[in-house]
């Protein structure tokens, strides 16, 4: 099994937390890990997509929890809504922390029957697609480098425009990596449509119409990376306003689309409120746009719009184990200016991080950093560019070029 970074973060959260839940779309390798956690500590493990063991849950959710020992492994949680109740209770009684270790694929806080079931008793850890560090066997340290060290003027970057298309075409899910044809790719994303929909979909609500959610998420990866304009997207489907948000609601809950929030503060005046649209794998996204090969995603004209998800999606993996505590966000002014993607640490930092797909930057690229820099005042740390060249390039002592494989190498 390869080695997923949130694994010691798992570990941590059971030794001081009775009850931890990994959540993150299907695919991405949840029930691997927690076999393999489970099969260490000796532990029962149960999945809800097994119908007999289902039914039991549903049937006498206190006498399935009580019968799973002292620790115990439930793989997709959500499809027992029920159960969260009888986890609660049963922990209530013994606080020992460690109990219970969950999975799902659908996200239990929004959903009204188990947000609030295990407050203050669970944490939660979000295992997305594999992390390009992660693949080649490392840890980034992206994250910690960029608020609390030096950007290095020696690193030399591994990754030019071609073997970083590859990266954005391939995207993180395990097992769509391990197929090279075109068409069995094609007909692995395909099926996972299709199984979340005629599943997870299904058991969050009912929809009658299933057809539409498909033609959302291809029209959201139309538009990756660019502002969210609901007025635009309901006249690409011929869909009422209420309906699109409810079923972008759901891509959310099923972490297959992932907004980015706009960034603001008090200094910061007219601010674009809109957040940015990002579908949570690059590799799917460009799919759903139609895209065959990485030679075709570079002369597409949504070869830019694609890197920058897929720079957004790395740096929320990085985030799930960095040492730094951050919030992800974009900043866009009324008069164009923009940043890709702004970090806020919990005192309130700011890093700024642009993404660029040429190999050579100049001092216009830095524009809406410098706009950023004005807007967080004493709170800002350092904004970069991410390009495909191979330098580091210094263009003042708190903005920099840098290789996009100082992503994963760093």
């Amino acid at each position: 099994m390869e080695h997923r970074n949130i694994t010691s973060a798992i570990a941590d959260a059971l030794k001081d937390t009775p009850v931890v839940l990994v959540n993150g779309a299907r695919q991405t390798g949840k029930t691997t890990l927690v076999k393999d956690l489970s099969h260490k500590r000796k532990a029962a493990f149960v999945t809800l997509d097994d119908h007999g063991i289902l039914n039991s849950a549903l049937n006498d959710p206190a006498g399935f929890v009580a019968s799973l020992g002292d620790f115990a492994v439930i793989d997709e949680v959500q499809n027992a809504p029920n159960i969260f109740r009888a986890i609660k209770a049963s922990v209530d009684r013994d606080r020992r922390p460690g109990r219970f270790l969950l999975t799902g694929s659908a996200n239990v806080l929004a959903l009204p029957r188990m947000s609030d079931s295990l407050a203050g008793r669970m944490e939660i850890i979000t295992l997305y697609p594999f992390a390009q560090d992660e693949l080649a066997g490392r840890r980034s340290a992206f994250i910690d480098t960029l608020f609390g060290g030096k950007v290095s003027l020696l690193y030399k970057g591994k990754a030019d425009k071609t073997k970083v298309a590859r990266m954005v075409f391939a995207g993180g899910y395990p097992e769509v990596r391990s197929r090279a044809d075109a068409n069995r790719r094609a007909a692995w994303y395909k099926a996972y449509i299709t199984t979340i929909l005629q599943k997870d979909v299904r058991d969050i609500i009912n929809i009658a119409d299933l057809t539409t959610l498909p033609k959302l998420l291809a029209q959201l990866a139309m538009r990756s990376s660019g502002l969210l304009n609901i007025a635009d997207v309901s006249r690409g489907l011929d869909a009422p306003h209420t309906t699109l948000r409810r079923y972008m609601s759901l891509l959310e809950t099923t972490f297959l689309y992932a907004p980015l929030r706009p960034w603001s503060n008090a200094r910061a005046k007219r601010l674009v409120k809109a957040p940015k649209i990002h579908i949570t794998d690059s590799g799917f996204a460009t799919h759903l746009c139609g895209i065959s090969s990485p030679a075709e995603l570079v002369k597409s004209p949504l070869w830019g719009p694609m890197l920058e998800t897929f720079v957004v999606n790395e740096i929320r993996k990085i985030m799930t184990w960095s040492k730094t505590s951050t919030e992800c966000y974009h900043f866009r002014m009324d008069t164009g200016k923009e940043v890709d993607l702004v970090l806020e640490d919990a005192r309130g930092r700011i890093v700024g991080i642009e993404v660029k797909s040429s190999a050579s930057i100049n001092h216009s690229d830095f524009g809406g950093l410098m706009e950023l820099r004005d807007a967080a005042g004493d709170k800002w740390v350092r904004g970069i560019v991410l390009h495909t060249g191979p330098d580091v390039t210094p263009f003042t002592k708190d903005l920099h070029a840098v290789p996009m494989s100082g992503l994963w190498e760093w």
